[in-house]
């Protein structure tokens, strides 16, 4: 059920108001949002017990705004000829240290390292002189007193990327971060902004020669020598820097052969991965394509253990989706901290939580007044109608301008974070 939102549901608004990045940190306290004005909004979580939940023994987390910073400025590439637009691509919560939050966040070019810290502020109140100059008068505290915000810009790390940055992953020693290009995976500290080591290089010789490129990557949950990246030809590449400071080549391939075969003008571009994410057993790894949701064991590469068709009833419009270039939207994908549910984004405002036990999947509108439905069936109104002109009229009905693409999972909790446009909802499950 939707448990908070924020926005301006039914307004006009600004382009750059949309959401383009949803974060929350390690422990659910704080959830962060960037946006595409390279604006990042952060909100504060604190515990509100309900007489429902207290019987449970639960408590619900209910957020505020917390602050909010311009992080990214448009700037343009001379030497290029290319304006480099302001969007916040992707954030990542870093550990804290001092009482004091540390975040990533970055655009097509540039990482920023922030600093977030809640002050105290007293103000000081003089005490009046007195008639006599023998009395040295004294500063006055009074007791009421205010927080206030502060967010500083402590690094920048530049220069190290030729194409657009798609992701960047905090390592699980909190002291590095990986971020990724098209052909390139640099490995960052997080106290030296001025050189990173190149671990993953895929430019040919020869461009020509090019036949896929890197969508994504992440770090291990628990091992900080263990990564992987995903590509646009499907597969997914895990490399271990114990035995390879490059992982050009990784250690794994993971690729499922079914999706290999296909050999149509679309194959290609609905199996390139999106986003890919593992769980937290650090074994399963989550893939999100265009139509489906894949599950696999890294022990198990020959083949996903689990398929999820997510847009299986768009299979008839690739065409049209092609045309619109819609057909190339990036939908992220949340994992649950059980590892078991997963959600992922669709058209027309709605989102899917799909899990290892396929009768439990729904589908939600994201609205004040939300709708649930079963998702399962939701898939069989529409591939299964006998009319076959209800059936198209289903499928015409749906918004393909009403996408929602990003969205987290609270890392303790059943509640997820879902962006719509320049709207953020919180719902708990």
């Amino acid at each position: 059920m939707l448990s908070q939102y924020f926005g301006n549901q039914g307004t006009e608004f600004s382009e750059a108001d949309a959401i383009t990045a949803v974060q929350f940190d390690r422990t659910g306290e704080y959830l962060a949002t960037g946006d595409k004005g390279g604006n990042v909004t952060l909100y504060k979580g604190e515990d509100v017990a309900s007489e429902e939940e207290d019987s449970a023994g639960k408590r619900k987390t209910r957020y505020n705004f917390f602050a909010g910073f311009k992080s990214h400025e448009s700037e343009f590439d001379y030497l290029k000829s290319l304006e480099i637009e302001e969007k916040i691509n992707q954030i990542k919560w870093c550990r804290p240290s001092n009482n004091a939050q540390f975040l990533l966040s970055t655009n097509d070019k540039t990482i920023k390292l922030w600093k977030i810290r809640e002050k105290k502020v007293r103000e000081m109140a003089i005490m009046e002189h007195p008639s006599s100059t023998e009395t040295i008068p004294f500063p006055k505290l009074p007791a009421a007193s205010h927080s206030v915000v502060a967010t500083t810009e402590r690094r920048v790390f530049s220069n190290a990327h030729a194409y657009h940055i798609n992701s960047i992953s905090l390592n699980s020693d909190g002291e590095t971060f990986l971020s990724a290009d098209d052909l390139r995976l640099n490995w960052w500290n997080l106290e030296i902004n001025d050189r990173s080591f190149n671990i993953v290089d895929m430019k040919p010789t020869n461009m020509e020669e090019l036949t896929e490129v890197i969508t994504s990557a992440q770090f291990h949950p628990h091992h900080c020598h263990v990564l992987m990246y995903s590509t646009s030809r499907g597969t997914i590449k895990l490399g271990d820097t114990r035995q390879r400071a490059l992982c050009d080549h990784g250690s794994k391939v993971v690729e499922d052969p079914a999706a290999t075969s296909q050999t149509n003008f679309f194959a290609e571009i609905i199996a390139s991965i999106s986003d890919v994410q593992f769980a937290q057993d650090g074994r399963h790894i989550i893939a999100r394509d265009y139509l489906t949701l894949k599950v696999w064991d890294i022990n198990m590469e020959s083949r996903p253990i689990q398929t999820i068709n997510v847009h299986d009833h768009l299979r008839g419009r690739l065409c049209e989706l092609y045309e619109s270039d819609c057909i190339f939207d990036k939908f992220e994908v949340a994992v649950s901290p059980d590892g078991r549910s997963f959600a992922t984004g669709s058209y027309s405002n709605m989102f899917n939580v799909h899990n290892r036990a396929p009768k439990n999947d729904v589908t939600i509108e994201l609205a004040k007044n939300a709708d649930v439905v079963d998702a399962s069936a939701a898939k069989r109104s529409v591939a299964q109608t006998k009319s076959p002109s209800r059936k198209r009229n289903q499928q015409d009905a749906l918004d393909f301008s009403k996408k929602v693409l990003h969205v987290h999972w609270h890392p303790t909790q059943n509640m997820i974070a879902v962006a719509g446009m320049n709207n953020l909802y919180l719902y708990d499950l």
